[in-house]
């Protein structure tokens, strides 16, 4: 669960307000220094499984790794560097931060650092390019997660002789065959307490995504393609024709705003399936039911939504920790190497916490669920990767105006034309 969206945290602009330009880093010369401190806000099973492999590996180059999990750790990792006292290394899930410090000189590219071009082939397509700056590179995914899954209810699925469509278009066609089957297709909710409304801007970026490939998503993100435009009314098109159309939603249209993101898939595993579908992230598996969660592979089924044309472009969206170099010296440089290796979440793969390496030549075999497997698979097989949209724009739009509006034109509050002009009005100026 390691996006933003989940928790409503100091974003990427209001932490870097904190930063004043000029401040040192802390750097030092650091060339006797023989411990190395990390940062991050990942969860502690996946930081024990990355512990286990790296340990001894700094310890062969005479090295020790000092891992610190930290909440919050977008607004102290600011604080931190203000003060001249940064961690060595952090990983960050707000790829925005990286950026904007990378701009202030307060972070250590990393292109003479790593092995870029054998790491291009390592990682998933994109991976790589979510932490760059002035044509440079300033972090390194280490852990990934993906968005844009749709899951479904493994047993009844298939005993109804549906399988995982391979267009938008086959996807509505398998909507209209099971509600032709006199059952609901999906499930769909987004209420999220204050942050209500993140769950729609998931569904309205990967349309974007799949319509407009990964440059076009970028532009939009930027706002150099605006909402109100043919690019986002198509994406927007389709989400109405899968929310909107009578009997398409368990509850209708009218309980998609007050529906909890966390549990509105669970009707998908009652004994006569409530709906048959929900899309979300890869993180929802671990707030599906409990007897769910311990017969994973045996319950649920997954597949990625699929591209807008039959072997076209099909780029994904997700999230990550992303480590940078914030305490320059040749040992931290060292383990940012060791960051690096392809084998490095075997561990934490291994141990059963939902760990998904960005890198593609990962051994599908070192998760030991399918389920997490089939996760994987759908990043892998990508053509392109692209971090969470809402989380890259301006705050006043990313957890603001788009939440808000979203949530207000799928509760029938608003018209699609307000909704997508009130967010363009809202983007801050320059």
């Amino acid at each position: 669960m390691s996006t933003r969206k989940l928790v409503v945290g100091v974003s990427a602009f209001s932490a870097l307000a904190l930063l004043v330009t000029g401040c040192g880093s802390g750097s030092g010369s650091g060339a006797d220094k023989k411990t190395v401190t990390i940062w991050t806000g990942m969860d502690q099973p996946i930081i024990d499984g990355l512990k286990a492999k790296l340990a001894p590996r700094a310890k062969a180059q005479g090295l020790t790794v000092q891992w610190r999990r930290v909440d919050n750790i977008n607004q102290l990792l600011v604080q931190k560097v203000q003060a001249g006292d940064a961690p060595d290394i952090a990983l960050l899930p707000q790829p925005g931060i990286i950026k904007d410090l990378a701009s202030k000189n307060k972070i250590t590219p990393l292109d003479d650092v790593l092995d870029l071009p054998a790491l291009r082939k390592s990682m998933t397509a994109g991976t790589l390019d979510v932490a760059k700056a002035n044509g440079k590179t300033y972090g390194l995914m280490v852990s990934m997660n993906v968005k844009g899954l749709v899951f479904y209810p493994k047993k009844a699925f298939e005993q109804a002789g549906y399988s995982a469509p391979k267009t938008l278009d086959e996807l509505n066609s398998l909507t209209a065959k099971i509600k032709a089957d006199g059952k609901t297709p999906w499930c769909l909710g987004i209420e999220s307490s204050t942050a209500t409304g993140w769950p729609a801007t998931d569904w309205l970026e990967n349309l974007v995504l799949k319509y407009g490939g990964v440059d076009k998503y970028n532009q939009w993100v930027s706002h150099d393609i605006k909402f109100d435009s043919p690019l986002v009314r198509q994406a927007a098109a389709q989400f109405q024709k899968i929310a909107f159309t009578d009997g398409n939603v368990l509850g209708g249209r009218k309980s998609i705003a007050s529906n909890a993101f966390g549990t509105a898939g669970n009707p998908m595993f009652q004994s006569k399936p409530g709906c048959y579908m929900y899309q979300q992230g890869s993180f929802i598996t671990g707030m599906f039911p409990k007897n769910v969660q311990k017969n994973l592979d045996s319950e649920v089924g997954v597949f990625g939504l699929p591209p807008a044309t039959a072997g076209g472009e099909n780029p994904v969206e997700g999230g990550g920790d992303t480590a940078s170099i914030y305490n320059d010296s040749p040992a931290a440089r060292k383990v940012m190497k060791l960051l690096a290796a392809t084998d490095l979440g075997s561990t934490a793969a291994s141990n059963g916490s939902s760990f998904v390496s960005p890198h593609k030549d990962f051994p599908l075999t070192n998760y030991p669920l399918k389920t997490t497997q089939s996760i994987a698979k759908v990043a892998y097989d990508s053509t392109g990767f692209v971090f969470d949209g809402s989380d890259s724009m301006p705050t006043a739009v990313g957890t603001g105006t788009f939440w808000k509006d979203m949530t207000a034109w799928i509760s029938g509050e608003e018209s699609l034309d307000a909704a997508l002009k009130n967010i363009d009005a809202s983007w801050p100026a320059g």
